[in-house]
């Protein structure tokens, strides 16, 4: 599968109305966040042609190997290799039963690989922020989505799975020109993840601290997680993401106007 250098993140929940707009404007994939089911997938790419569709990701606590095996070979027979599994682990204050998430993701990859039909290699990805996870990821798939992350964790990750896997990170933006109101959408927006134990531990091993996480978010977490600025300058820090070593970048506008976002991303980066 070709994914292009740039993508667009939408929670399913939001719906597909959007997407024919992002494959006309040129984007090469629409990630389908929100921890979506199968089924939810469906709609993107029925409304679309040739756009890569990716779920961004399936929850493997909410799911059974087998019957996502069934589901991922029913769509790539509709809709060829336009359609991508993505997979993770969530995180712990979402899901009860959340235990030894390396040992789970184990599991699932073992049950992907035991189905009937099987799921092969080169048909999934995982969401990965740690170092053992990011090994899994590479070890057992196409390589890794990670999530709410800075720059430096798209070095890191880059340098852990190597040259050969893709990398392709989310990257959160607000189109605003003001800083103080372009900023406060991203802090607005960040609140949710700074509470969430996987984000933040992943946020101290990369330079940041205790202090940083309180109170909303630093500016200087905010600004490194959540570019904000005019197309232009959200451009330029999406880039820095291609540089540090991602083949992909699935852009998240928190903006206001999803559509008007799109179009003015578009005009500076396809």
């Amino acid at each position: 599968m070709q994914l292009g250098r740039f993508g667009i993140w939408r929670r399913y929940q939001d719906g597909s109305e959007h997407a024919a707009a992002i494959e006309e404007l040129g984007y090469s994939a629409i990630w389908v966040g929100g921890s979506p089911m199968l089924a939810d997938v469906r709609p993107f790419l029925e409304t679309t042609s040739s756009i890569a569709v990716v779920t961004g990701i399936l929850n493997v606590w909410r799911n059974e190997p087998a019957a996502v095996a069934a589901g991922n070979s029913e769509l790539r027979s509709e809709f060829g290799d336009r359609f991508l599994l993505g997979i993770g682990i969530g995180h712990p204050e979402a899901t009860a039963e959340y235990k030894t998430p390396l040992a789970k993701m184990r599991e699932f990859f073992d049950g992907l690989d035991s189905a009937d039909p099987t799921v092969p290699v080169d048909e999934r990805l995982m969401a990965a922020l740690g170092p053992k996870m990011l090994d899994l990821s590479a070890e057992r798939s196409l390589g890794t989505h990670p999530y709410f992350t800075s720059v430096e964790h798209t070095r890191f990750a880059r340098e852990r799975v190597g040259p050969d896997k893709l990398v392709a990170p989310e990257v959160a933006v607000v189109v605003d020109p003001d800083p103080e109101s372009g900023r406060a959408k991203a802090r607005e927006y960040a609140s949710l993840y700074l509470g969430l134990t996987n984000y933040t531990s992943n946020l101290l091993r990369f330079g940041f601290t205790e202090q940083d996480i309180a109170d909303g978010g630093s500016d200087r977490l905010i600004d490194a997680v959540v570019p904000h600025g005019s197309a232009e300058q959200v451009a330029e820090a999406v880039r820095a993401h291609i540089d540090a070593g991602a083949d992909h970048v699935c852009i998240q506008p928190k903006g206001g106007d999803d559509l008007a976002d799109y179009r003015a991303l578009a005009a500076v980066l396809l």
